[in-house]
């Protein structure tokens, strides 16, 4: 036995379609699929960029609405191909708590922070790595 990959990052949300519709326009990712949990409240919806074995993003519909905005999990990171293009992208689209700047780390890699429609954070990074 042993663990392969990570699988998917589950991140509650307060309205499932309005959250796709967030990750597809301004993430770019896919929805992959919605589905009703068998315990008929909670529904899922599932995104990814369509690549054999990757790591998804699972949104959760119904969980349990009182829990703290900021938890165990801190982030969402993408990778980006041009930090500055999309930075100017996200910033022309009026989200929450963009990061007033691009930060370099010592190493070269660049990123920006940004807030989801839930007060997710989400980050986009450039690698030098």
């Amino acid at each position: 036995m042993a663990v392969l990959k990570l699988e998917h990052v589950g991140v509650m949300v307060a309205n499932l379609e309005a959250s796709i519709r967030f990750y597809v326009e301004v993430i770019g990712l896919k929805h992959k699929g919605t589905l009703l949990h068998t315990n008929g409240v909670i529904r899922l919806g599932f995104l990814g960029f369509e690549l054999t074995g990757e790591t998804e993003v699972e949104l959760i519909e119904g969980y349990n609405a009182g829990l703290p905005q900021e938890g165990k999990v801190h982030h969402l990171a993408f990778t980006v191909d041009d930090i500055e293009s999309e930075y100017a992208r996200i910033a022309g689209l009026q989200v929450e708590q963009l990061d007033a700047e691009i930060t370099t780390l010592p190493n070269g890699s660049r990123y920006f922070f940004f807030n989801g429609l839930d007060g997710e954070r989400i980050e986009f990074f450039q690698s030098t790595r």
